[in-house]
């Protein structure tokens, strides 16, 4: 593939956007193909940019002269207009991949730092941002978090800046899927539990090799940090096995152990308060001072801590930084108390797993207003914590049969409700002084929302409205 090549998108959304004005800053033709009515923002700067695109289908026909067909992560793999590109002969990739080639095309060495996993990617993507801009490096935080990698890159092209001194990129199953050549200095793979089962036809073993493909590329003189307590992990590990130094990391077990496996970090065996990680030298902090509280966020702390040393910033910066971390917007955000009630927002928990790590961090009784489009959840895993913490569940969305199959019989009271503003009134009015109202879904929005952040924000307003 050459810079300059002409490109196909298919997808108006923020990466194909994104990567149409990457494509024309650097000389190339694009042509955006979305096959929606065209929502949001997107076609509407494509026509500012004077790039090519249709809406509300495809037309194969038109696209001849393409050889390389960007695919955006919401379209699945096996859509019938990806299946017509790949019949037709067209390499087809992920935005991530496209904005990789170009990054490398263009001479870039400066490091990039890509996170993945289950749950966990957004907080751990902005504690490595936070980490690096406290020590006063010039950051592109990018990906699935919010701004297209593509888009970036496209922005300092046209400003003639220089490359950032690094890169953090949130990374989707989605988009690994479409990766060949996307090689991160350091890797960063949170975790893999159950996710987005309904792309991989319920099959467990192809999500996980999706996120092992962070690593695929990678080279000796690259990084793997990872949790060394994921059994996926370490079955992948031991199976397809990875080029990269290897950094594992415990939040449970003592260093040690953990240290047995690589250069990575764990609880301190002298004071288990403290966690100790391990690259060249050692580094403690003591858990309490961390920003962010939580078994999970400790681990992110971790990792984030990790990536800062292989980057070899000041230890008292990492410190400094995951002290000051202020958290992210949509996971287990604190809105507000009203009357002795705290409201919680937790929208971005769209998976089982990220519901877990919501309610085992919970130290109040709990009305949990959870529900959406069910992605394939097997509950079980909840049911020790509901039964122990959640007195009233509210359930949000249009099918709410399986949350109340699996938990009806568990708490006080269940209640349907179809938006935010009746979930918030209900939860008012159910709760007491001392207890949590937790909105953390374990399903996706797109029932009732455009987005899990649309979710979150009509849930603060409701909160406020109060």
């Amino acid at each position: 593939m050459n810079l300059t090549d002409p490109i196909l998108i298919l997808g108006a959304g923020e990466s194909g956007v994104g990567s149409a004005l990457l494509a024309k800053s650097v000389g190339a033709r694009a042509f955006v193909s979305d096959g929606g009515e065209g929502r949001g923002p997107g076609p509407a700067e494509l026509v500012a940019h004077g790039i090519g695109h249709e809406l509300g289908g495809h037309r194969p026909e038109a696209w001849i002269d393409t050889e390389v067909v960007v695919k955006s992560p919401g379209i699945p793999d096996d859509a019938p207009i990806v299946d017509t590109c790949r019949a037709q002969g067209r390499e087809v990739i992920s935005d991530i991949e496209y904005a990789s080639r170009v990054f490398t095309a263009q001479g870039h060495t400066t490091p990039v730092v890509a996170v993945t996993g289950a749950n966990g990617k957004t907080t751990t993507t902005s504690m490595i941002d936070h980490v690096l801009r406290h020590e006063g490096w010039d950051v592109d935080c990018v990906g699935n978090i919010g701004t297209s990698w593509s888009r970036r890159l496209a922005e300092r092209h046209e400003a003639g800046d220089a490359a950032a001194q690094a890169t953090v990129v949130e990374v989707s199953s989605f988009q690994l899927d479409g990766t060949s050549t996307f090689r991160p200095d350091v890797a960063v793979l949170l975790n893999i539990t159950p996710d987005h089962l309904d792309r991989y036809d319920n099959d467990m073993a192809s999500y996980a090799a999706s996120k092992w493909r962070i690593t695929q590329a990678q080279r000796k003189g690259d990084h793997l940090i990872y949790n060394a307590d994921c059994d996926w992990t370490s079955r992948l590990l031991r199976d397809c096995g990875t080029a990269a130094q290897l950094h594992p990391l415990s939040a449970e077990r003592l260093f040690d152990e953990v240290a047995r496996e690589g250069r990575g970090g764990g609880l301190d065996p002298q004071d288990p308060r403290k966690f100790k990680l391990q690259h060249l030298n050692s580094f403690t902090m003591t858990i309490q001072k961390l920003a962010v509280q939580g078994k999970h966020n400790l681990f992110n702390s971790m990792a984030a801590g990790m990536t800062g040393r292989i980057l070899d910033l000041r230890k008292d910066g990492i410190r400094e930084s995951l002290q000051s971390f202020e958290g992210v917007e949509h996971r287990l955000e604190y809105v507000s108390e009203v009357n002795g009630i705290t409201f919680i927002n937790d929208s971005k928990a769209t998976n089982v797993n990220s519901v877990w790590y919501a309610l085992e961090c919970a130290t109040s009784p709990v009305i949990w207003i959870a529900g959406g489009i069910d992605k394939g959840n097997d509950y079980s895993t909840l049911v020790p914590l509901v039964r122990d913490k959640v007195k009233h569940m509210i359930c949000m969305g249009n099918n709410n049969k399986p949350l109340h199959d699996a938990f009806d019989g568990l708490v006080e009271s269940s209640h349907d409700v179809g938006s935010a503003e009746e979930a918030v009134t209900l939860a008012y009015h159910l709760g007491m002084p001392g207890d949590q109202a937790l909105l953390s879904p374990a399903c996706a929005s797109f029932d009732l929302f455009g987005s899990y952040e649309q979710r979150g924000r009509a849930f603060k307003n409701a909160v406020r409205a109060l």
